[in-house]
């Protein structure tokens, strides 16, 4: 896998592009990770059993809240663009609740220009060419709002704090808690609520990915009530108990790991 940063003007929307290739079957477990992408497939795209579906050659993935399977039946060459939880919606002119648990064809957006580009993605060879021409594009689309700027900060201080009430976020962004709710949901693809189960998920795998293993104190760190409730919730976003986990695969968090 090779990852490539965003260039300076897209920084506070795109957090990395990654372009990975092979030539060997292979099948992995993925978790919510908080943040929507766009994946573009040169060669076969990859499948969701979960789903019971491949992904598109152009996709886009929402915010979900279970773990999957994905399986690559050995011809992979893709492009992937990660994002920031709230700013995917500003590129596509399409709201993010609106792919909620799903991996939906980008063609199925009917936006030309992003037909347009995606084409030109399709035709070029050399993949930072071709992440070149993704980044021409997003610079055209870059309209900052009041809300997802609100929603960010809210994001960030999730990220911070993941125990912050949804009432003292609400309050912060100076809406009422229903406004809140409302306009998170369309920004982020997910009610905060549910987010902040992502978020406290994905900064107990990072603990532990750092070497953490008093279950207590993750408990306590991520905000979770107990340590039963940072179990429980740890198994439905990622089908394994912590201890089962580690003994699967080297916990991994994508949130809040920023790859060189």
């Amino acid at each position: 896998m090779r990852i490539y940063q965003p260039r300076e003007e897209l920084r506070p929307y795109v957090r990395y592009y990654w372009v990975l290739k092979g030539d060997e079957p292979f099948g992995i477990l993925t978790f919510p990770i908080g943040c929507p992408q766009i994946i573009f497939h040169k060669k076969t795209p990859l499948y969701i059993p979960e789903l019971d579906k491949s992904q598109s050659q152009f996709t886009i993935s929402g915010q979900v809240n279970f773990p999957a399977h994905i399986q690559s039946d050995g011809s992979l060459e893709m492009i992937v663009a990660v994002f920031y939880p709230h700013t995917i919606g500003m590129f596509i002119d399409t709201l993010p609740s609106a792919f909620y648990n799903l991996e939906i064809s980008g063609y199925d957006i009917e936006n030309r220009q992003v037909n347009d580009v995606v084409q030109k993605i399709f035709d070029c060879e050399n993949n930072k060419d071709c992440i070149d021409i993704l980044e021409g594009f997003l610079l055209s689309k870059i309209r900052p709002s009041l809300n997802i700027n609100r929603i960010g900060m809210s994001v960030n201080r999730l990220l911070r704090v993941p125990s912050t009430s949804i009432n003292a976020l609400a309050d912060k962004a100076c809406l009422s808690k229903r406004q809140y709710e409302r306009v998170f949901r369309e920004t982020v693809g997910m009610n905060p609520k549910e987010y902040a189960r992502v978020v406290q998920f994905q900064k107990a795998l990072w603990m532990m990915q750092r070497g953490e293993s008093n279950y207590a104190g993750i408990a306590a760190e991520c905000g979770y009530s107990d340590q039963s409730h940072f179990i429980r919730n740890f198994k439905e976003l990622s089908g394994y108990t912590p201890e089962a986990l580690i003994k699967h695969c080297a916990p991994y968090s994508d949130l809040f790991t920023n790859p060189a």
